[in-house]
């Protein structure tokens, strides 16, 4: 298992420096020199990380990623010590950790810092907690802190931690909680969030609107039901379909049938929700390591059918790396399926190109106002002759509009028809273009020169908020 996890950490390290950051990435960095005890679109952890790794090496892509690559990896070992948890010996615990690092998600989500990789890491940990749980109650303190930290993180922990405890209590698990240490828990993780509460209240719980608004589609990774239903089958892979679906069968004929219970509500309640596919994934590490016992059982010492098993795993792992992974060279994407299936690679394609293009366009002395916080985190990073951009977009819009007294600003993203409302002459000023032919949510974004505003930005600040 060290072995699998270490080539696996290897592999996301070589390629954490390839194609460019993600425009997310862009915007943690811009959250992390603007530290809170929240933002409208979420907890400060990831800002903080981003921080934490400018400190370090401020341009350095690969630096940026440790976090991210320390989480994933953390995943893949968890995944083993599930399967050692529930029975399974050393080869159970290698397979469960080959076949979680053999993931398409894994890959996807390890490989740039973001919010989900931790996700998955604080959840997967809780997992593995729980099934300690019935040795030492004491656990329930490592899980309260692990919780509070998790939901630093993403506010949306609370829907598998309370599914799984309420699926522990219909289960026959209610002693577990029968115990001073759970109280302690609970009270450590309500303590850990009081910061982002108060934020939050304070500022009008705009993530709860921001949730709607990815409910609703607003998000470019946002699913339809029936591409959440399918993408099921592609997260970790079509090949350990059949594996994590015997661990789901062998789970619920176990005493942890919990886990397929919880599985089962959190499917009903994303899919009714607009919840995004990925949503489920902390589950699978679970329901493979509980497949890979019953896999080891039939594989025994027989040589041929390991070797079998391994090629599997391995052919996994070289779909998902060329899926989700940055190997192919960039001038190959356009002409590939990759961007059909992985919208995320277009999001990293061409920051600096599209800069240079802003800062050619922008006038001596004009503001900057964009469309998104990925044009105005790009600007931030790369845009050093360049004045601090506004945007109306999440975090940005807290962050204030252009001044009164700017009467010429250059717009980036923002349709004609929307500008014509804001000032009294709009001059075009050229498009976007990644000169690759890649169709990112950048390649042919407009650029305008908005002269002689209306009305003070300051008064229409408000009508400018995005969540989304």
């Amino acid at each position: 298992m060290p072995v699998i996890a270490s080539v696996f950490a290897l592999v996301l390290l070589v390629n954490a420096g390839r194609y460019g950051y993600h425009r997310d990435e862009l915007y943690f960095s811009a959250a992390g020199r603007r530290l809170d005890w929240s933002y409208p679109d979420q907890p400060p952890l990831s800002p903080f990380l981003a921080r934490l790794m400018a400190a370090i090496d401020p341009d350095s892509l690969c630096v940026m990623r440790l976090p991210a690559i320390a989480a994933a990896t953390f995943v893949v070992v968890c995944a083993g010590l599930i399967a050692g948890e529930v029975g399974g010996g050393r080869g159970a615990r290698a397979l469960a950790a080959g076949a979680v690092a053999s993931s398409a998600l894994m890959m996807g989500v390890g490989h740039m810092l973001g919010t989900t990789v931790f996700d998955l890491a604080a959840w997967v940990l809780i997992c593995l907690l729980v099934l300690k749980l019935g040795r030492d109650r004491r656990w329930w303190l490592v899980i309260g802190l692990v919780v509070g930290i998790g939901l630093q993180n993403k506010v949306l922990l609370i829907v598998p931690v309370l599914v799984l405890a309420a699926a522990l209590a219909v289960t026959g698990y209610r002693k577990l909680f029968a115990t001073k240490y759970f109280g302690f828990a609970a009270g450590l993780a309500l303590v850990l969030q009081l910061p982002y509460l108060w934020w939050q209240a304070d500022n009008g719980w705009p993530q709860w609107e921001l949730s709607r608004a990815i409910a609703g589609g607003s998000s470019g990774t946002s699913d339809s039901p029936i591409m959440f239903v399918l993408l099921q089958f592609g997260l970790f892979g079509v090949l350990l379909v059949p594996l994590w679906g015997y661990g789901l069968w062998r789970l619920w004929n176990s005493p942890w049938r919990a886990f397929p219970l919880t599985y089962a509500v959190l499917f009903v309640v994303f899919l009714a929700t607009g919840g995004k596919a990925y949503y489920l994934g902390g589950m699978y590490p679970v329901l493979l390591a509980a497949g890979v016992l019953g896999l080891c059982r039939w594989l025994g010492s027989d040589r041929k059918r390991w070797a079998a098993v391994t090629s599997v795993l391995a052919l996994n792992a070289m779909m998902s790396a060329l899926l989700f992974l940055p190997v192919l060279p960039v001038a190959w994407l356009r002409d590939s399926p990759i961007l059909a299936i992985n919208y995320d690679a277009g999001e990293t394609i061409a920051w600096p190109r599209y800069v240079e293009q802003i800062a050619a366009a922008h006038p001596p002395g004009a503001s900057i106002l964009t469309a998104n916080y990925g044009e105005a985190g790009a600007i931030e990073r790369y845009g050093d002759s360049l004045p601090t951009p506004h945007s109306g977009h999440n975090a940005y819009w807290w962050w204030g509009p252009p001044p009164d007294s700017a009467t010429e600003v250059l717009t980036v993203g923002i349709d004609h028809e929307r500008l014509t409302e804001l000032c009294s002459t709009v001059e075009p000023a050229g498009v976007l273009d990644n000169g690759l032919g890649i169709d990112n949510d950048e390649q042919g974004a407009p650029m305008f020169i908005c002269r002689n505003p209306i009305r003070p930005w300051s008064q229409v600040w408000p009508q400018l908020r995005t969540l989304g």
